[in-house]
C-alpha cells in the first residue's frame, strides 16, 4: 500500500514539473507554436480581442471556448510600455471568432492567466 501512494505521489510531482513551464519575452520568438488556454473569465483579459459588438457587426460569433485549444503562430514582438507585446495568428488559416484575422497578446500576464500555455 505505501508503494502504491509513493508511486502515486512521484506521478504527481513529474506532471506538475512538466506543467510549470513559463512563457516569458526570451523564450518566445518570431514563427513560434502556442496554443491558447481556456479564458480567465467570461472573455480572455489579455488576448486582446475587439469588443463584443464589433466581432458581432463584422458577422462572428462570441463564443471564446471554441478558441481553447487551438495553436497559433507568433508574427511579431514588441515591447510597448515595458511590457512585451506578440502578435498571433491561427496556425491552421482560419480566422479567430469567424471575422479576426491577428489578435495581440500581453506576454507575461496571459501565461500567468493560463490564457497561453
Amino acid at each position: 500500500m505505501k508503494n502504491l501512494v509513493f508511486i502515486a505521489f512521484l506521478s504527481i510531482v513529474t506532471m506538475n514539473a512538466q506543467d510549470s513551464k513559463v512563457l516569458s519575452s526570451e523564450t518566445i520568438s518570431i514563427g513560434d507554436i502556442i496554443t491558447l488556454g481556456a479564458p480567465s473569465a467570461q472573455t480572455y483579459q489579455y488576448i486582446l480581442f475587439p469588443r463584443l459588438n464589433f466581432i458581432i457587426k463584422k458577422g462572428g460569433t462570441t463564443n471564446f471556448r471554441k478558441l481553447e485549444g487551438v495553436q497559433v503562430v507568433v508574427t511579431n514582438k514588441e515591447e510597448i510600455e515595458g511590457k512585451t507585446h506578440i502578435t498571433i495568428k491561427r496556425k491552421d488559416g482560419k480566422k479567430f471568432l469567424n471575422s479576426i484575422v491577428v489578435v495581440k497578446v500581453i506576454l507575461k500576464a496571459a501565461a500567468e492567466a493560463k490564457e497561453i500555455l
